[in-house]
Formats: C-alpha cells, structure tokens, sequence
C-alpha cells in the first residue's frame, strides 16, 4: 500500500533539486567552454562581445557566439580548440581588442601571418591611395583607417610616417627623371603659374609644362609647387624659374611664354624678370574675365539689387518656415533651389539671379503668406535684365572648357563674340544695366585691345588664332589687319629658330636659277621655262622660300567645322606645311587659362583641391607633383 501512496513532499524537493543541479551543471558547463574566452555574461539572459562589444541575448547554448566570431572576427573553430586558458582575459576598449586577441590565440590561429612581399604590396597600395585622393601621410595612424584595415587583414602592421615618406621621396626623384626625358622632345615649352594658397594661408605658385608633343596631344605636367616668401626680392621668382627649368635640361630658350594668373605678387615678379629672360607673359582668360565682369556689377544700382537677392535668398535659407514652404513647392515643381552667390565669382552671382527668377512666382506666394518683405519691383526688373546680359559670358566660359578649346586660339573668336553681344544688351537695355554692360565692354576693349588692330595682331592670341584651322579667316579683325598679321607670320616664318627644325626651310636662291646658254649662231638656247624669264624677268614665286609657298597654300585651305579639334587636324597635316606646324606647336601649346578651365571657372568646390589645401607643407610638393604627373608619365612612357 505504501508504494501507492503519492509522493511526499520531501520526495518532490529532492526531484527538484536533482533537476536544479543538473541544470546548473549545465550552466558551469557553458562556462568552462573556451567560448568565454571571448565573451562576458551579463546577467542570466545576455552576453557581450570582449572584441567588438556587441551584446547578444543567451539561451543555454554558445552556437550563435561561436558563429558571430566566425562571420565577424574570422575564429574558426579549431582555432577555439586551440586557445590557450584566459580566464581572466579581458578587453577594455575597442582599441586594444585585435592586439589582445592575437595574445590570445596561436599566431597562425586568425589568420596566417603575410610575407614581405604582401607587406609591401600593401605599403604601395597605401601609397597610391594618398598620391590618387591627396591625403596627408599621418593618414596611416588615424584612428578609423587602423581599425578599418586590421579588420580586413588582423595579422597586417601599417606601414609608419618614415617608412611612407621614404617611399614617397623615392617615388618622386624616379617620376621626375622620368618627366625630364619625356621634356626633351618637346620644341617648345609654355608655362603657367597657379597662385594658391592652403588652410594655413600659406602662398604657393604651382608651375606647369604646357607642351604639344610629336603626336600633337596638348599635354600638361606640373613641375613644381614652390612656396613664395613675400620677403624676398622680385627677382627671386624669376631666378627659380630659371635653375628650376635647368632641373629638367631645358633652357631659357626653350620657354615660349609664361601664363599666369594675374594675381598682384605674381604681376610684380613678371615687371621685374621679363627683359631678363625675354619670356612673353600672358594673363590668365578667366581671371581677366573675372576682373571685367566684376566691374560691370559695381555700378551702384546693380549691387543695390544684388544685395537684396542676397538677403531674400539667406531669408529663405536660414527661417525654417519658409525653408518649409519653399522646399514642398520645389518639390511639386521640380525645381532647384534657390543658391546664394560668393561675391568673388561672377558665375555664382549669375546662377543666383536665374534661381530666383525660376521661383519668382512661388517666393512670391510664401512671402505673401508669411507677410515677410520682398523684393522692389525695380530689384526684380534689374536682376530679370542682368540674366541675358551676364548669359553670353557664361555661355563663353562653357565654351572655354570643352577640350578643343583649350589652347588660347580659342579665345579670341570667343572675346568678340561676348562684345558683339554686350553692345546688343546696350542697346536693348536703359539705366543701370546699360552702364553695367558698358563698363564691362570698356574693360574687355582695354585688357585686350581690342578697338586697336594694331596693336591687336601683336597678341599671341591672334596668331594662335591664325593657325587653328577653325579661326584662320580672322573675321574678327579687318582686311588691312589680316594682310597685316600674315606679314608678321611670313616673318617669323624666316627666324632661325624655326628653320633649326628637322622639317627645316630650304629656299631657292638666285644660282639654282637656270641661266640663258649661248648656242651655235648666236640664237640663245632657251627652254620653256627660261622664254618667261627672260622675257618677263625672275619668277617672283620661284624665289620665294619654300615656307612662303606654305602659307599661301594654308591661307586658301578650307576652314574646318568649328566643332573640329584643331590638333587632330595638323596631325594629318603637319607634312604638308612643315614651317606652320613648328609655329603651331608653338602657339597652339598656350593655354587660355593658367589651370584648366573646368576648375576655374566651376561653380562647385572641387574635393580634391580642398583636400591639396590640407596637405602637410613637409610633403606638399611630392605629393601633388605624383598626384598631376601620373597619367601624363603613364601615356608617355608606354610608346617609349
């Protein structure tokens, strides 16, 4: 009967104790793994993470912490099997988490340690990286670029600032020796000059090679970023250039021109070297441009305008209402937003009027509805005629930047075309836009002379002009004035240093003439040439050298479309004008603008140029020269 009797409440506890135990022999289990090694319990349902510190939820079992350490930090399981006892192993912060977890397991256990040669790959690749995207060595020991790449290779060491800087210095003297002897080929070198300054504003002129090589490809390459102390003489500029050109085996000689960008320090270097080396200097386009237009907007009426837009436009940007209201319309009308102009560029100013013109009819509507204050009728008359007045200019700068356009022969033609279409505004407009187009006319005429046509066929420009197959008909410039450049380029046509050329002149002097030879009977002995001669005298074309023949040949050659781009052109025939084609080379090689003019005359700040602005001064210069060099070497090297 006993055995049939329920169980006493003694004989329930001690099940529950069994059951209890058993349970927390499992649970001791759990911690005697070698998982805890990595992880720390929070509690009876949690668990986190030494290396990463990422918390889990626990359930009695450590197959989702193994495969977290597997799928996140790559610990296989014989490498858990493997580990060594830790039990006091922690993780204090995340930065010593990758080192103590290699204390943690054998060295082969995350992963097999690299070799030199992948060590150096790596180097390299971080090398490349900072010379492509322009980052400072100290990159290396940032904290988020260490994390990022021992993450992805646990066993890798970074390589040091020394061991950078060294590779980089090495890099630079191979790349400039190898820019040397890509230079001696070119016949004539043109330089431009870029003012800059960084973040610490400190000044700097970055000087560049503008050649066009045997392939007619317009080619650029920096040669070199050199800081400018104000202290030092005028003539220090000059001096540099001048050992500096010797640096790469070329002589003063070899220097065609000098572009620069109109800044005050750089005109009084100019002032002062010019008779000394004998190099023509040339004024950047688009900052000349800059400077014209800027005048045109000072007239008072204008900059009264533009500093209400100004203001109307920081209303809207800055009242979080109207910013609200602003930007649910511009969404209905897929429109932009409205952009507030930097004073110092023109093309912002003209690009904030347009803005405020496309969204006239909705500003109007929100400023009525919050009763804030607008615009003058007479504001908003001005700034709708300063649009078409300001767009031709604008409409030549995007001219400027296509790749055919590159070279200054493009400019002429351009600057005519933007005066033909000021006088029209002049014309059409009364009051302030009319003196604002006046003034910029007046400045354009005066920079470039040209009402003088005289002292306009002088310029570089023109000439270059003369020889784009695009612009050889100078439409711009008058009869007399044509007749007048084609005897300048006769002229130079005859320099020695054209004629020093493998495609040298050869001329036809009076001896190779055939002379009347007395025959039997006194009846001279003439042939079919000679019966003119001595009838009518010397040929006057036979006598010509054979590069005048050339230019008369290229003057009544068909012009190209305008689209055409002009070195592809005198690639297919430099054979047929020799003498014109060194002048081409020449000419042609001078840039319209001292950097290229996409970032000029851009309206968005350039990344990359920020990013040069932030370079350490101690390794500036390498790091720019390998930056603008590489694609240039790399196109070059490959057909040597």
């Amino acid at each position: 009967m006993a055995s049939n009797l329920p169980a006493t409440p003694r004989r329930k506890s001690e099940k529950v104790t069994s059951v209890t135990g058993a349970s927390s022999k499992v649970s001791m289990d759990h911690f005697k793994s070698k998982m805890w090694s990595y992880y720390t319990k929070l509690g009876d349902a949690f668990v986190e993470c030494k290396v990463c510190k990422k918390q889990f939820s626990f359930h009695n079992s450590t197959t989702g912490m193994r495969e977290h350490l597997l799928r996140m930090h790559n610990v296989h399981n014989s490498s858990i099997s493997q580990i060594k006892e830790h039990p006091e192993l922690d993780f204090p912060d995340r930065d010593g988490a990758t080192k103590r977890l290699r204390q943690a397991l054998p060295s082969d256990s995350i992963c097999p340690s690299i070799s030199e040669p992948q060590a150096q790959a790596i180097a390299n690749l971080v090398l490349e990286m900072i010379i492509s995207d322009l980052h400072s060595l100290s990159v290396v020991e940032e904290k988020g670029f260490a994390q990022l790449v021992t993450f992805l290779e646990p066993n890798i060491e970074l390589p040091t600032q020394a061991h950078l800087a060294s590779m980089l210095w090495h890099k630079y003297t191979v790349m400039k020796k190898q820019l040397k002897f890509c230079l001696q080929a070119a016949p004539s070198v043109v330089l431009s000059l870029e003012n800059w300054a960084d973040n610490s504003k400190r000044s700097y002129v970055s000087i560049s090679a503008n050649v066009i090589d045997s392939n007619w490809r317009f080619c650029i390459s920096l040669l070199e970023t050199h800081p400018v102390h104000q202290a030092k003489g005028d003539n220090d500029l000059g001096e540099h250039l001048h050992s500096m050109l010797a640096e790469f085996g070329l002589s003063s000689n070899r220097v065609f021109c000098v572009v620069h960008d109109k800044s005050s320090m750089l005109s009084t270097y100019f002032r002062s070297f010019k008779d000394a080396y004998g190099w023509t200097s040339l004024c950047c386009a688009a900052h000349s441009l800059q400077g014209c237009v800027k005048v045109g907007l000072e007239v008072q009426e204008v900059q009264e305008a533009l500093m209400a837009a100004r203001d109307l436009v920081s209303f809207f940007q800055e009242d979080f209402k109207a910013s609200c209201f602003l930007n649910s319309k511009l969404e209905a009308m897929n429109k932009p937003r409205l952009v507030l102009d930097t004073e110092t560029c023109w093309i912002s100013t003209l690009e904030m009027c347009q803005s405020l013109l496309d969204l006239k009819w909705a500003i109007l509507s929100i400023l009525e509805e919050l009763k804030a204050e607008n615009l003058s009728e007479q504001h908003w008359k001005l700034i709708q005629d300063l649009v078409p007045m300001l767009k031709p200019i604008w409409i030549a700068t995007v001219f400027l930047q296509e790749e055919q356009n590159a070279s200054i022969s493009s400019l002429m033609p351009c600057l005519f075309g933007i005066f033909n279409s000021i006088a029209q505004s002049c014309e059409a407009n009364n009051g302030a836009i009319k003196a604002a187009a006046n003034q910029i006319r007046t400045e354009i005429c005066r920079h470039w002379d040209m009402l003088d046509e005289g002292k306009l066929i002088g310029n570089p420009a023109v000439i270059a002009s003369f020889l784009d197959p695009r612009f050889k008909e100078l439409r711009f410039l008058k009869p007399w004035a044509r007749g007048e450049l084609h005897v300048r380029v006769r002229n130079l046509l005859l320099d020695p240093s054209v004629t020093d050329q493998p495609w040298s002149l050869t001329c036809v002097t009076e001896g190779s003439i055939d002379t009347l030879r007395p025959v039997q009977g006194g009846i001279p002995d003439v042939g079919f040439d000679s019966i003119y001669d001595f009838l009518l005298g010397k040929d006057p074309t036979v006598a010509l050298p054979e590069a005048h023949h050339q230019l008369e040949n290229y003057i009544v050659e068909p012009v190209c479309k305008r689209t055409a781009d002009p070195l592809q052109w005198w690639n297919s025939n430099h054979h047929r004008y020799p003498a014109l084609a060194r002048l081409a080379q020449q000419y042609l090689a001078i840039p319209a603008t001292a950097v290229k003019a996409k970032n000029v005359f851009g309206m968005l700040q350039d990344t990359l140029q920020n990013r040069k602005a932030a370079l350490e001064p101690k390794h500036l210069a390498p790091i720019i020269f390998l930056h603008q060099n590489k694609d240039f070497l790399e196109w070059n090297l490959k057909e040597v």
